[in-house]
Formats: structure tokens, sequence, C-alpha cells
């Protein structure tokens, strides 16, 4: 066996190190061409339709400068599975061809956030929706699915991310299989008394919900309505009122809410039916269940708005009426303003 003579050996490493060089200067290459060749100088937006093949997606791409290169494009795809998936996506600035085809092959499409706000109505909640752009389709339905025939109380106000171009009515649903699941998360609690039911629950907790944004304040709400119920008193609930006139809207729109309007007969009107109405008068969150499920410990009959954004409680309507006279004196003053 024959060492190596230091010439030999001094070539040997000569030779390693021009490989290695050329390696370099190839991964770089490919590297560049698949990743960093690009003619998008900006975020792209693009469609890919239901059923639409690689081709038509590849020579639109190609035909708009999003890719240089069909070829490679073809190649990245094949690399990544060799499909792509419907969807609207965005195509981020300097995105080379196999950036593309990763996300059209495992279907990383565009998402947006929809908020629906709590406290709002079926009908707002609808409203709302046919205004969203990134939306398609109706919100309404004839089919005899549970989505095609919400009502009140069905529907969690949450944040959703979804993708573009969902249907109307697949966000509709999946806001209420998560109310599905909350109600699932609290079976077995025990009511309050007077409250006998999950809706019993989910009507209390609508009414707390429409007349405090406050979290901290609505316990206290809740324990109102829970001494009033247990005492066989009306609720006198101004927004169950405010759901007749408005046909299930929920919204005054600005008009205001006068003392003829609570003479109006309507099994929702609690200024002239005691006890519950017969169902939840909007979509609420967690914080009105649980404030309802756990109302505060006090002996208050009564509130009144307090001009800063919360409320006044009293025991008694001595103490109310003072309170309602401190507010009507706010208003009066705002008003000459």
């Amino acid at each position: 066996m024959k060492f190596l003579t230091k010439k030999r050996w001094k070539k040997i490493k000569d030779w390693t190190k021009f490989a290695l060089a050329i390696a370099c200067v190839v991964v770089f290459v490919v590297f560049f061409i698949f990743n960093l060749w690009s003619p998008i100088r900006q975020t792209t937006n693009i469609i890919v339709p239901n059923g639409a093949s690689v081709t038509r997606i590849t020579n639109y791409m190609y035909d708009n400068n999003i890719i240089k290169s069909k070829e490679l494009f073809y190649f990245s795809i094949r690399m990544n599975g060799g499909k792509i998936r419907a969807g609207e996506y965005d195509i981020p600035r300097g995105a080379g061809v196999w950036t593309i085809a990763s996300m059209l092959s495992h279907g990383r499409v565009a998402t947006t956030n929809i908020t629906i706000p709590e406290g709002y109505t079926i009908k707002q909640i609808k409203l709302m929706l046919m205004n969203v752009p990134y939306l398609v389709g109706d919100v309404d339905c004839s089919d005899e699915l549970p989505v095609c025939d919400l009502h009140d109380g069905d529907i969690f106000p949450d944040t959703y991310k979804i993708a573009r171009g969902t249907s109307r009515l697949a966000l509709l649903e999946l806001a209420r299989k998560k109310m599905e699941s909350v109600k699932e998360s609290f079976a077995g609690t025990r009511y309050p008394e007077p409250l006998k039911t999950w809706n019993d629950v989910m009507v209390l907790a609508s009414i707390v919900q429409k007349e405090t944004p406050r979290v901290r304040e609505m316990p206290i709400v809740a324990s109102v309505y829970i001494n009033r119920l247990n005492i066989d008193m009306r609720l006198q609930a101004d927004p169950t009122v405010i759901y007749v006139l408005t046909d299930g809207l929920g919204d005054m729109r600005g008009e205001p809410l006068l003392s003829g309007h609570l003479k109006i007969e309507n099994p929702y009107n609690t200024y002239r039916n005691k006890g519950l109405p017969p169902s939840p008068i909007a979509n609420v969150g967690l914080d009105a269940i649980r404030a309802v499920l756990k109302p505060a410990r006090t002996k208050y009959l009564f509130f009144v708005a307090d001009g800063h954004g919360g409320h006044k409680f009293s025991k008694d309507y001595d103490e109310h009426q003072k309170n309602h006279n401190n507010w009507r004196e706010i208003k009066n003053q705002r008003n000459k303003i």
C-alpha cells in the first residue's frame, strides 16, 4: 500500500476545495432560481377556482408576470405533490416559484378575521356579514339544516379566522357549532334560582348583555333580575321592549324609547309580563353567561345609567328615583351643549 505523497495530498485537497466551491455555487444558483428569482414587486392576489388545472393556473401566472418560468413551476408543483388547491391566495413580494407552488399545493390560502360582536341579534349579524367583502353567498337558506333556522341565542359572538371566499352560511354554521360547544361546557352546572333550563340562562344572559357592556357590572345586573324574578316582580327591561319595536333587530337606530312603547302587547314586553321572555333577545358572550350562572349576592332591585357608561344600583324605589333624577339632569345638561 502506497502512502500519499505531500504533492498528491495537496492536489486532492485543491480538487476538493474546487468541488465544494462548485457545489456551493450550484446550490446558490438553484436556491436563487427557485426562491429568489421573482418578478413580484408587491403582494399579488390570485384566485384558484374549483377544478382549475395546473396548466391553466400556470399559464395565468406566467401571462401576468407572477412567475418567470413555466417549467420551473411545473417542477416545483410536482415536487410538492403534483396538485393545487382552490382558494384565494396572497402571493408575497419577492416570492419564487417554489414558495408559490408550496402555497398552492398545501392550500395556504389568504385568511381574514371576522368579528361577531356580543349583543348582536341574528338580524344584525346577517346584515353585518352581507357587508363583508371577503365572504361569498347569501345568509339565508331553505334547507332543513340548523343554520337555515337560526334564532337569537344560537350564535356565539367571537372573532373567527377564516379563509377568504368562505361562504356566509359556513361562517354562521361555525359560530352556531361554537355555541353548541359552549353549551356543552356548562353541562351539569347548577342554575341559580329560579332559573330552571339552559333557555332561561340564555334569555337572562341576553338581557344582561344588552343592558351593560361592562364585564364587572354584569353579575350585579344579573343579580337585580334574579332578585326580581324571585319575588315575582316584573323585569321591566328596556332591551326587551326594543326587541319588540324593532321586530327582532334590537337597535332603535337613534330613535328614543318612549313611555308609550312600554305598553305594547307582546310576550317579550317585560313591562307588561312577569317572568322571562320566551327566548333570548340577542347572542351572548361568555361573560354574560357566567354572570347569570354566578350572579353577585345583592339586594338590589333597581338600576339606572350613571352618565359615565355604567349604572347606579339601589335596593328601594325612593333611592332609585333619586338616581333616576340625577341621570335625567345629566341628560338635560348634555342636550344643552
